[in-house]
């Protein structure tokens, strides 16, 4: 991956609607060559996927909810049914294990305090956990899609 490929990758994570024609002006190619760059990136799994980012306050899920997980329960079966668990809430949007106090670390995204109550109430008929601490965000100071480019290789 060279300076041109991070351009590329810089350009689309801020705006996946730009044409081929347009990146390649900014990057200073031409069409052709910019249009085989981005689908190496997209065979070889650089770029995932395009996607459309919707606001969450015009979607009515304007308060973020971080739930940290512990639990006492670290087998394969139990951690199975645990992602099970949380892949059936859609309102859960990450999902990440953890190294230190927590076992697991959860964002939701809900209208208010009773929807997450009904998402907390789902997870906890779902799946055995030790220990559930909710925490609200009061706000978001950043947020990102847009990963660093300077590190990739």
């Amino acid at each position: 991956m060279d300076s041109i490929d991070r351009k590329i990758l810089s350009l689309l994570q801020h705006d996946a609607t730009l044409s081929v024609g347009e990146i390649a002006a900014r990057v200073g190619l031409s069409s052709t060559p910019c249009w085989r760059r981005i689908q190496k990136l997209e065979e070889s799994g650089v770029i995932r996927g395009r996607v459309a980012l919707l606001d969450p306050r015009k979607m009515n899920v304007g308060v973020t909810v971080f739930i940290a997980i512990r639990t006492s329960h670290h087998s394969g079966d139990w951690l199975k049914a645990f992602h099970q668990a949380v892949d059936d809430i859609p309102e859960i949007v990450e999902f990440h294990r953890m190294s230190g106090e927590i076992d697991y670390l959860l964002r939701a995204v809900v209208p208010d305090i009773a929807a997450y109550d009904s998402v907390y109430k789902r997870l906890i008929e779902r799946i055995a956990l030790a220990d559930v601490t909710s925490m609200f965000a009061m706000e978001t100071i950043k947020f990102t899609t847009a990963l660093p480019v300077s590190y990739a290789e």
